[in-house]
């Protein structure tokens, strides 16, 4: 886990972390050239090249290590980025810029900084840290309750040097215990995710995603107009405009998968949730409809949902999304025709009917229960679980 705290320097304190910041990614933009022109990227090789020649530019010995394993590890990343065709299919204009020219470093992009440069005094909210102008002492941070405690208690690592929109930051790892897992759930709750509804439990338990999709029609009609402009003034905006989109999406989020983990931990049941992995590629839809898709952010709930649970003891599995929507949970009856319209489901076999999400829900947790049972009693003597009847 990290926590993010917010640093409240004086205006000498701001001047010095701004010079140690430039001074750090100045050195790391050479670095990353001579890398280049080299070509060597490891850490080890980098450091066995480059490590007197940095400390000469001016900067510690741990600091110099720093910069030599972030000019590393940037490398690192674009090469599995191109290995996995983010950045294009070999061939491609965006590739061969990619795979033609240097890492870059902007001056005030973040800097690691491990305990020999970085000292805690949680217990004053304060800290020490190293710059080109010597160790600031006594410099002040502030956070969120919540996040405070973790931080004392469970911080472990190295912490990143952040300035963002005039306002510096420090980003510390914590690492937390898990707790037992539940290896024993009473039962389920399957999770249905959607676009209109975000999230759709086995409880009918619903939450809409018509206000997050009301705030991002509004959000892409600023941006359009901002993009009309196109002046740097209005690009600045826009870059705030995206971060503000995201930590809204963020948000809301985190209290959908808050809400689920709780009643799960509360019931002493797991989560299950459906693979989604792949979606995108695998749905046609017209061009008025991309937009929406794109920026669903089923992933993300996913994942907080995931890590909430670890740290509550919660069990998650991941079932088939195949056919979620459209098999009847009583006589398991399936059909196109078993969903007439987005939000209904009504069984043409048996004439079950409910909301779509809700019986979408209830198929992922029957799927999870089958799941669970082969998995934990791998040599009992098991019935097959029932056919689905397909028309």
């Amino acid at each position: 886990m990290v926590v993010q705290v917010k640093l409240l320097p004086t205006p000498d304190q701001a001047a010095a972390l701004t010079e140690t910041l430039h001074a750090c990614n100045v050195v790391a933009d050479w670095v990353s050239q001579v890398a280049f022109d080299r070509r060597v990227f490891s850490r080890a090789g980098l450091q066995k090249l480059l490590y007197l020649e940095v400390k000469a530019r001016g900067l510690s010995a741990q600091p110099a290590l720093h910069v030599i394993r972030k000019t590393a590890d940037a490398y690192t990343t674009r090469r599995a980025q191109i290995t996995s065709g983010l950045l294009g299919k070999p061939g491609s204009a965006r590739r061969a810029k990619a795979e033609g020219k240097p890492i870059t470093f902007r001056p005030d992009a973040a800097h690691p900084f491990d305990d020999r440069c970085l000292s805690w005094q949680t217990d004053v909210l304060t800290v020490s840290i190293w710059t080109t102008r010597g160790r600031i002492k006594n410099l002040r941070f502030t956070g969120e309750p919540s996040q405070l405690k973790t931080l004392a208690e469970h911080r472990k690592g190295e912490s990143d040097l952040v300035y963002r929109t005039g306002k510096w930051f420090l980003v510390a790892t914590c690492e937390i215990p898990e707790p037992p897992l539940n290896t024993r759930p009473r039962d389920w709750i399957g999770v249905d995710r959607g676009i209109v509804n975000l999230a759709t439990t086995s409880d009918g338990v619903n939450h809409q995603g018509r206000s997050l999709q009301h705030y991002r029609r509004r959000m892409a009609r600023v941006r359009a107009k901002l993009q009309v402009t196109g002046t740097k003034s209005a690009k600045r905006k826009l870059k705030r405009r995206a971060r503000r989109e995201q930590r809204h999406t963020a948000h809301v989020n985190h209290k959908i998968a808050k809400t689920v983990v709780a009643d799960a931990q509360r019931t002493g049941r797991g989560i299950a949730l459906e693979d989604l992995q792949g979606i995108r590629d695998r749905v046609w839809l017209k061009r008025h409809q991309r937009a929406t898709l794109s920026s669903w952010s089923f992933h993300q709930l996913g994942e907080f949902i995931a890590y909430k649970a670890r740290r509550a003891g919660v069990p998650v599995l991941e079932v088939d999304a195949a056919y979620t929507s459209q098999i009847c949970p009583r006589c398991r009856h399936v059909c196109r025709k078993n969903r007439p319209t987005r939000e209904e489901f009504r069984c043409v076999l048996c004439g079950l009917a409910g909301p779509a999400d809700h019986i979408a829900a209830v198929n992922v947790r029957a799927r999870a229960r089958t799941v669970w049972a082969f998995v934990n009693t791998p040599h009992a003597a098991m019935s097959p679980s029932p056919g689905l009847r397909q028309s």
